[in-house]
């Protein structure tokens, strides 16, 4: 086990040398503008020149509370509706036709109607995120619930345990992989949510700052922009799966 861990990270880091040689030598080779291509060294300067300032710091903090906010209310939201979606037949059949209908208009389509009723506020930003990783929340907390055995329902009713007790020790184990996976995918779409939100209105956050440094023709800092996003979002699922396997081992012996 532990030399294919050595392993896979002798092929991470081997994939991440080879992408940044082939970026020299793609910068080197005249065919693009260091305007539309900048070279490696310099997006590091440049990653450097933003730290140092305190300017990458700040945007990327307010980016971070922005997505705290966005994910954790998605995953209230998700969790009360779970519960109203799978308690009665009735509130299924009313609420799951606006839910299908929501879920196939992407989040950006939303931004007229967010910013005439909540305006350019912390709020807009916050929804955009929200709509942006609730559904693969919701929809993988649903099919766990969903999916749970009915044989051990009727096991639970025998031996007399009440709706609190079945929910505790049958439902939630039973979910308890789709709940995680769920999890897992809207942490990814929260941050992929993110330069969406910030680009109305903002004065700040790293989706500004990318938007910002295009006007500028400064693609080096929009490069540093990415390559923050994806970092940090590699970072925080790093973070959450760590935290799924401290809260349930067994689904780390799964894997």
């Amino acid at each position: 086990m532990r030399d294919l861990k050595y392993k896979n990270i002798f092929i991470t880091i081997t994939t991440l040398i080879s992408f940044i040689v082939v970026w020299q030598l793609v910068s080197l080779s005249g065919r693009f503008s260091i305007y539309i291509l900048p070279k490696p060294i310099t997006v590091v300067e440049t990653a450097y020149e933003l730290l140092v300032s305190g300017e990458l710091i700040r945007h990327l903090l307010i980016s971070l509370e922005r997505i705290f906010w966005g994910y954790l209310l998605a995953i209230i939201i998700s969790s009360i509706l779970t519960l109203l979606l799978c308690s009665s037949s009735l509130i299924k059949s009313i609420i799951d036709p606006p839910l299908n209908f929501l879920r196939q208009i992407p989040p950006l389509a939303l931004l007229p109607l967010l910013l005439a009723w909540v305006g350019i506020g912390e709020e807009q930003k916050i929804a955009v995120i929200i709509l942006g990783c609730l559904f693969p929340i919701l929809f993988n907390f649903i099919g766990g619930v969903e999916q749970v055995d009915k044989k051990l329902i009727d096991v639970a009713k025998v031996l007399n345990l009440n709706k609190s007790q079945i929910f505790y020790r049958i439902y939630l184990p039973s979910a308890l992989p789709s709940i995680l996976i769920g999890l897992r995918v809207g942490l990814g779409f929260s941050w992929r949510s993110l330069v969406g939100a910030e680009l109305i209105a903002s004065s700040a956050g790293l989706g500004y700052m990318m938007l910002d440094a295009e006007s500028l023709a400064r693609t080096d800092i929009i490069l540093v922009g990415v390559l923050v996003i994806g970092c940090m979002g590699m970072f925080t699922d790093y973070l959450l799966s760590k935290l799924i396997n401290k809260l349930s081992p067994w689904h780390a012996q799964e894997k």
